[in-house]
């Protein structure tokens, strides 16, 4: 949409290293200057209300500062579900829906089934609905959804056929049935290209008027940090945020994909609802030794808890907290065998460790830590 010449607001959640990424105009978190100008704004209504969640209230400030930005487009990505979202307050010109999985169960339920039907919540009447592929218990669910509010369906793998043409670390390049282009993404994995699919489906779903060739200049400068984020190759090391047994299946691939049979020292957290002997089970074969540390996070599980779990699931662990040092210890053993070093199982541990290497390779950022 940028590269078309629309000025666009992204709504995400949650954010990686700073509040301000989750509200985004044209690519850009909005200044800490604007957040405090809309918290003002809102801090009355918000006295009115008893029990807003956060989450609530940043949903609210994303309207606020698209409205204030004038923006002609804007995407919104689900918190939580979809049927009771905030973010589900909208008539949108189309309905996204990616891969499901099992993830926060204890809320959504613990079937596909369960899962899909949350989903399928932001399904409007008339609305066009794009699918990413997904299994046929989710499927089914979704499909009757969308006929019982009389939508437009679009599988993506079924309706929309796309096929790998080449993967390097620079990005991978795809074609899209249909269409004249061949394009091409820097984010890494099989996964990503569904994703761009996706994508792909719901711009021409929507109605907006945009071109093959902006969307391949759009797909060409797409970035998002911690996913697969190779900040160096020798001895590698990758910043992830795979946090469920479905995203440590995906991220398992894509290793073997870029690093065929490369063992991994893993530094892993992990909040307290998550399937960790899932992860575990995942991506074992390629853990040479799990790092299990601790994010500065209200959720964050226990070494001791995951290190049980670690033992259960025969894979070798040791605990070294914080994160800071844990990620110089997995740096020190991957300089004297080459093995990967890869963060993830929590976006607050990977946060936490891109900000410590950061301030590893910048002297600046080290004196001021000193001081």
């Amino acid at each position: 949409l940028q590269a078309a010449g629309y000025k666009v607001g992204l709504y995400t959640s949650p954010h990686l290293l700073d509040y301000t990424e989750r509200i985004q105009i044209n690519g850009e978190p909005i200044s800490h200057e604007l957040l405090i100008e809309l918290v003002e704004e809102i801090k009355p209504y918000v006295a009115q209300i008893p029990k807003l969640t956060t989450f609530e209230i940043t949903t609210a400030l994303a309207f606020m500062a698209f409205a204030k930005s004038g923006v002609d487009a804007a995407v919104f990505e689900v918190g939580l579900g979809g049927r009771l979202d905030a973010t589900n307050v909208v008539t949108p010109k189309v309905s996204v829906i990616t891969s499901l999985s099992y993830d926060h169960t204890a809320v959504l339920g613990n079937t596909l089934t369960l899962i899909a039907g949350e989903k399928a919540g932001i399904i409007k009447e008339g609305v066009p609905v794009v699918s990413a592929p997904q299994v046929d218990e989710a499927l089914e669910v979704l499909l009757r959804a969308a006929k019982s509010k009389n939508c437009e369906f679009t599988l993506v793998g079924k309706d929309i056929m796309f096929e790998l043409i080449e993967a390097s670390l620079a990005g991978q390049k795809f074609r899209i049935q249909n269409s004249r282009e061949a394009f091409k993404i820097p984010l890494l994995g099989a996964h990503q290209i569904e994703n761009a699919a996706t994508a792909y489906a719901a711009l021409k779903a929507s109605g907006i008027r945009i071109s093959d060739e902006h969307i391949q200049a759009g797909f060409a400068q797409t970035q998002w940090r911690a996913r697969f984020e190779v900040a160096r190759l020798d001895p590698p090391l990758i910043f992830d945020s795979a946090h469920n047994q479905d995203s440590f299946s995906r991220l398992s691939e894509t290793l073997e994909t870029y690093f065929p049979g490369k063992p991994v020292y893993l530094i892993f957290g992990a909040s307290e609802d998550k399937n960790i002997p899932g992860m575990f089970e995942a991506m074992r074969p390629k853990i040479r030794k799990l790092i299990v540390t601790r994010a500065d996070h209200p959720r964050a599980l226990s070494v001791e808890h995951i290190q049980g779990l670690a033992g259960q699931a025969g894979v070798e662990s040791e605990a070294v907290v914080p994160v800071r040092e844990a990620l110089r210890h997995a740096l020190e053993m991957s300089s004297k065998d080459g093995s990967i070093v890869l963060s993830a199982g929590s976006m607050f541990v990977t946060a936490e460790v891109m900000r410590e290497w950061k301030v590893l390779n910048d002297p600046t950022d080290m004196a001021r830590r000193r001081r």
